[in-house]
């Protein structure tokens, strides 16, 4: 028996009252019962405190800076922002060599997609690969990820395009349009930051899984349909993204608008980078092919149009890349006026998307190689990286799930392998860019089709439909709004039915009845478990969820309509009329000032059915508030149990325990 300090006079008087009630519970007969305990009292400010802290600093962040000096918590607190200072002690050449090799392959990667998604998002070829430059060697010093591979991705350079020619005409407003894509990118960044410093990524959780496998796989296909016009050689071609609108266009254009020769080029290489994709999935040490495949195809493909000046046949080309290292723009953002406003809402969207697939490709290369990932610090890091990027003339850039996978498979240990791809972009930027000019704009749009064609996740759409028929069609919906409406309307799709399903488990808790499974003391769900029965004269629900003031209305209504249908149901076969209702209240975590005027509804309209209320094992939070507010006296002590089977040994005994 464990025994226990009695310091408060009237504990102890309560517990010798408890301790003579089970003793004469006993000596009637009947099994010894435990009651439930009541927690010690917590004063306002201390409930406030840990509510906050669980809230904000769940991980206890600061744990490594108890006992310790001054100066190395300023160490530590150093270390906290750039974590390179950290992990660099113990960095060596073994480490340095598969970062190497790991960087000149993506950077291998990197370079024709940063090109072509430039283009996705109506940007000169040259900004895809400033923004491949400088976040990345700012990420390296800050980010705490070993795997995440840095830079614009397909479904970040779509968004923000369409945005922002929404805004402005990007071919007539060129120097504008630039404008306000530095000002998207720095209060993107400003976003991000502010999310992490203050701790507060647990909102982009609200974004669902289902949704995001819809937005991205609607995203794939839009960006794919975009690059019909590069594929087939379309001049003139809409600047709306669904697909009815892209497919009129480019039917529109096929008597007069399709090149043949760029037709041939880009299928031709398409179905190369296809195979290269197809190579490396079957067998994973030749994971380089698909990498080193879009680099291979520029070269080759650069060289064709060369040497046959196919540029004459109108097959287009990149013409110009910019030569030399990102210039400033700070000067060029938007501080004031009419588009500092557009620049906002823009830039905090595209900036929610991208701090999305960053944490989600983070968080998923972690677990591959078991080692802690700070949601909170990637925020941070990625928000500066994207903030310093729109000063040196970058647009939003984030972590790609094709470079980080391609990154994690040739061998990468540190961000180091961030720094290597940026100093081969730097390299290419100085010294490599003029050959890009008789580069097809075919073999770009081939480059995008392969890489965003794995973001359609039809395994995981299936598993979603078997799984959960609501997460379903919270997918689908984010896909179709994506594919027949725009970006814009299917991430606003995705949200809405994430809320939306969120506040349908918030205002119609699970509810249901228990029976007793034979052969035991355990009660269940009737229809998890048909072969248990109901209890004569009792009837038991369990609530599911906290009860709150959107619920609790429901919650009495529905433990009401309950007892109705099962007395109809007794009357019609002259059984027991229902005494007692017990409602198991393991999982309601919290209850408010309405759930329990609810309860003190439905126990008075339980009297006068002549039905007593019986509560089961209600957690600590709810039988605080519960004696803090009376109902306990209300309804007595006694009718107040551990366990659903206590509750019904002490109201019918002569049932087999």
């Amino acid at each position: 028996m464990s025994h226990r300090v009695i310091d408060n006079p009237e504990n102890m008087a309560t517990d010798i009252s408890r301790v003579a009630s089970s003793r004469r519970h006993s000596e009637n007969g009947l099994p010894y019962v435990h009651k439930v305990g009541v927690p010690p009292k917590t004063n306002l400010l201390k409930e406030i405190t840990e509510t906050v802290k669980e809230t904000f600093f769940h991980d206890d962040p600061l744990r490594n800076f108890k006992d310790q000096s001054k100066s190395k918590k300023l160490l530590l607190a150093i270390q906290a922002v750039f974590p390179i200072l950290e992990w660099g002690r113990s960095y060596n050449l073994s480490k340095f060599k598969g970062d190497l090799i790991s960087g000149l392959t993506i950077a291998t990667l990197c370079i024709p997609q940063d090109i072509g998604y430039a283009k996705l998002a109506n940007l000169d070829a040259q900004f895809g690969l400033y923004s491949s430059f400088v976040p990345p060697l700012v990420y390296a010093f800050m980010g705490s990820s070993r795997d995440i591979a840095i830079g614009p991705v397909a479904v970040v350079s779509l968004l923000l395009g369409s945005m922002l020619q929404q805004e402005l005409d990007p071919v007539k407003q060129k120097h504008e349009y630039q404008r306000l894509a530095f000002t998207a990118t720095f209060f993107a960044g400003i976003t991000q930051f502010v999310l992490g410093f203050f701790r507060l990524g647990f909102l982009i959780d609200f974004l669902s899984h289902a949704a995001i496998v819809g937005f991205m796989g609607g995203a794939a296909i839009t960006i794919s349909l975009q690059q019909l016009k590069g594929l087939l050689g379309i001049k003139k071609f809409t600047k709306k993204t669904d697909i009815v609108s892209v497919m009129k266009s480019a039917f529109a254009a096929a008597h007069h608008g399709w090149n043949w020769q760029t037709i041939v080029i880009g299928l031709s290489f398409l179905a190369f980078l296809l195979v290269a994709k197809f190579i490396g999935k079957k067998h994973k040490k030749f994971f380089w092919v698909p990498a080193i495949a879009p680099l291979i195809s520029v070269i080759l493909s650069t060289f064709f149009v060369f040497i046959f000046h196919a540029e004459k046949h109108d097959v287009q080309i990149v013409r110009h890349i910019d030569q030399g290292i990102n210039p400033p723009s700070l000067n060029e953002i938007y501080f004031s006026g009419e588009y500092l406003t557009k620049g906002f809402r823009i830039g905090v969207i595209a900036g929610l998307i991208a701090l999305t697939e960053a944490v989600a490709i983070g968080r998923t290369f972690a677990a591959m190689k078991d080692y802690s990932l700070d949601g909170n610090k990637e925020m941070v890091a990625l928000g500066t990286m994207n903030i310093v990027g729109s000063m040196t003339s970058c647009y939003v850039a984030t972590g790609s799930f094709s470079r980080s996978a391609v990154n994690y498979m040739a061998g990468c240990h540190t961000a180091v392998s961030n720094i290597v791809m940026s100093c081969v972009v730097l390299l290419t930027l100085e010294l490599i860019t003029p050959l890009f000019k008789y580069t097809p704009n075919a073999i770009l749009a081939s480059i995008i089709i392969s890489a965003v064609i794995g973001l359609i996740d039809i395994d995981a759409m299936t598993l979603l439909y078997k799984i959960d028929k609501f997460d379903f069609v919270a997918c689908m919906g984010a896909f179709l709004g994506v594919v027949f409406q725009s970006v814009e309307i299917g991430l606003l799709i995705a949200v809405a039915i994430s809320f939306a399903k969120i506040l349908l488990q918030v205002t119609r808790p699970r509810i249901v009845v228990l029976g007793k499974v034979p052969r035991t003391r355990v009660y269940r769900n009737i229809q998890q478990y048909p072969e248990s029965t109901k209890v004569p004269g009792v009837l038991i629900v369990r609530v599911d969820s906290a009860i709150y003031f959107s619920n609790s209305n429901y919650m009495k209504d529905r433990i009401l309509r309950w007892l109705t249908d099962e007395d109809e149901i007794l009357k019609e076969t002259n059984q027991q009329k229902i005494q007692y209702l017990i409602v198991e209240m393991s999982p309601v975590t919290d209850i408010d000032t309405s759930g329990i005027h609810s309860l003190e509804d439905l126990y008075k309209s339980l009297q006068k059915r002549n039905v007593e209320l019986v509560l089961a094992n209600p957690g600590t939070m709810v039988i605080d508030k519960l004696h803090a507010s009376g109902f306990t006296d209300m309804i007595g002590e006694d009718k107040i149990f551990l366990t659903v089977a206590d509750a019904v040994m002490t109201f019918a005994p002569k049932m087999e325990p």
